[in-house]
């Protein structure tokens, strides 16, 4: 387990540039999505975003068009494995020769409060949102991660790891911990075919959301330090980076 602070240690390059690239839930502006997103296709790769929000992740889609990037935008709700598969099935016909990356930012958070008074739906929706959604992704988009030697990128969170406080967020710790147990499993599985994956597990993200509920002053991780991970990630300059969870923060 890596746990790298502040500025990556490492050239971002340009190992992605013209590459095919799908990360999912950049809908929204103002989160971690939006970034990562505009910092692949300004350094030249082709994006697919998707998101469950067809109005914003077309939003997001074209606002990078329009500032002279490739990029396209799907609406599929990851918890559904119809339209998962129906997505993939889209992704194909635009990338038939397979992706270089997929980044599943896909997800969500909710204290939920004690084990004890907790809302069955809560932990459910959680690991919906958050476990479901990595799995049914990956099921459906490593076949395409295949043809190109690709990389996947989880997150994970720092409530997941070792000695984190989980206190009134067990299902949301429980749930990014199956993703990071999805993730080494992926890894293991995918090494023959040559297929990487590995996940950031970062504190808190400077996000509109997280600026309102814990103030401007809290102590963040930049949405920039983790585009730059990602990118970084998923490029040929991490290619013996694989099974990895990187602690940020």
């Amino acid at each position: 387990m890596m746990s790298p602070t502040g500025t990556p240690p490492f050239a971002v390059g340009e190992t992605l540039r013209d590459a095919m690239v799908i990360l999912t839930g950049v809908g929204l502006p103002g989160q971690v999505g939006e970034v990562v997103a505009r910092t692949f296709a300004q350094r030249g790769s082709h994006v697919i975003l998707v998101d469950r929000k067809e109005d914003a992740v077309r939003e997001r889609a074209a606002a990078l068009t329009a500032d002279g990037h490739i990029a396209h935008a799907f609406a599929c709700d990851l918890t559904d494995r119809k339209q998962v598969e129906h997505l993939a099935a889209q992704v194909l016909e635009i990338a038939p020769d397979g992706l270089q990356a997929f980044v599943h930012l896909a997800g969500g958070y909710a204290e939920g409060g004690p084990v004890a008074d907790l809302d069955p739906d809560t932990w459910h929706r959680l690991f919906a949102i958050n476990l479901t959604t990595a799995f049914l992704t990956s099921r459906a988009l490593i076949p395409l991660l295949r043809k190109r030697r690709g990389a996947l990128l989880f997150f994970g969170s720092a409530a997941a790891l070792p000695g984190a406080s989980v206190k009134n967020s067990s299902a949301y710790a429980a749930a990014k911990g199956g993703v990071i147990t999805l993730m080494r499993a992926i890894a293991a599985e995918e090494q023959g075919n040559s297929v990487r994956a590995n996940a950031l597990a970062p504190q808190a993200i400077r996000t509109v959301e997280n600026e309102q509920s814990m103030g401007k002053d809290h102590r963040y991780v930049e949405r920039q330090t983790i585009a730059d991970w990602a990118w970084w990630l998923c490029g040929e300059g991490a290619g013996p980076v694989t099974g990895q969870v990187i602690r940020l923060g």
